[in-house]
């Protein structure tokens, strides 16, 4: 899935991976909020538990990147973590509890090099790693977006076609949303859907709930429905 940003991007300053690099970066402080018993109990509160840890990992994170003005970039990094980590072996990797330590380390470090992580966020992962939440990333991601979303005035659109779409249409698109929602900067996320037979459709607001369907599937189906035939098979 790829990202159009409307708003300009800020870029960081490359850094390399060191021992120090933990010392070196704004501390990462991440806090669990617990019921006003102090107590665990199973059922509903199990439930939420993951979302509860991802939601306050996402938060320290959120806080450090607004601390430095930083966020930005803290955005970029976090898109190719949420790349790296796609790959089910990475994550299998890191939550294999029979690989040392030492060589988790080690690997890392590596992400942290070939994606030219800011020092914050490789100490993030590294917390994450340490702390043996890494089949959290995936909600961690999300939950960082909805903070960034959040603080920055951004509106997030998905925009699902037949073919990739050019950048100038995409740009028209993300004009759209802004005189749409009223927000200060727009994503958008491209996905290519061949169900669609051509055109494309726009989802935004709040997971998605609205819906401009531009797409030749939707007035083949309009056309269906206005006739009373059966709708049509567009499966090949």
């Amino acid at each position: 899935m790829s990202t159009l940003r409307l708003s300009p991007v800020t870029v960081s300053p490359k850094t390399t991976p060191s021992s120090s690099l933990r010392r070196s970066s704004p501390a990462l402080r991440v806090s669990f909020r617990r019921g006003r018993s102090g107590r665990r109990s199973g059922g509903a509160l199990s439930c939420k538990m993951s979302d509860i840890t991802a939601a306050s990992y996402a938060q320290a994170l959120a806080d450090v990147a607004q601390s430095t003005d930083s966020l930005e970039a803290t955005m970029s990094d976090i898109e190719k973590l949420d790349k790296v980590f796609s790959d089910p072996a990475a994550v299998s990797f890191f939550s294999n509890p029979t690989i040392l330590p030492e060589k988790k380390k080690e690997v890392v470090e590596e992400i942290v090099k070939s994606s030219e992580l800011q020092s914050q966020t490789a100490n993030f992962l590294g917390v994450v790693v340490d702390s043996d939440r890494i089949d959290a990333l995936p909600d961690i991601v999300q939950e960082f977006e909805k903070s960034y979303n959040r603080l920055t005035n951004t509106e997030v659109a998905l925009v699902s076609s037949v073919v990739r779409l050019e950048s100038q249409d995409l740009a028209q698109i993300a004009q759209a949303v802004q005189k749409l929602t009223g927000a200060k900067n727009v994503r958008i996320k491209t996905v290519i859907d061949p169900s669609l037979v051509a055109g494309f459709t726009i989802r935004y607001g709040e997971s998605g709930s609205k819906l401009i369907d531009m797409s030749v599937k939707k007035q083949l189906e309009e056309i269906a429905s206005n006739l009373e035939l059966p709708a049509i098979d567009l499966s090949i």
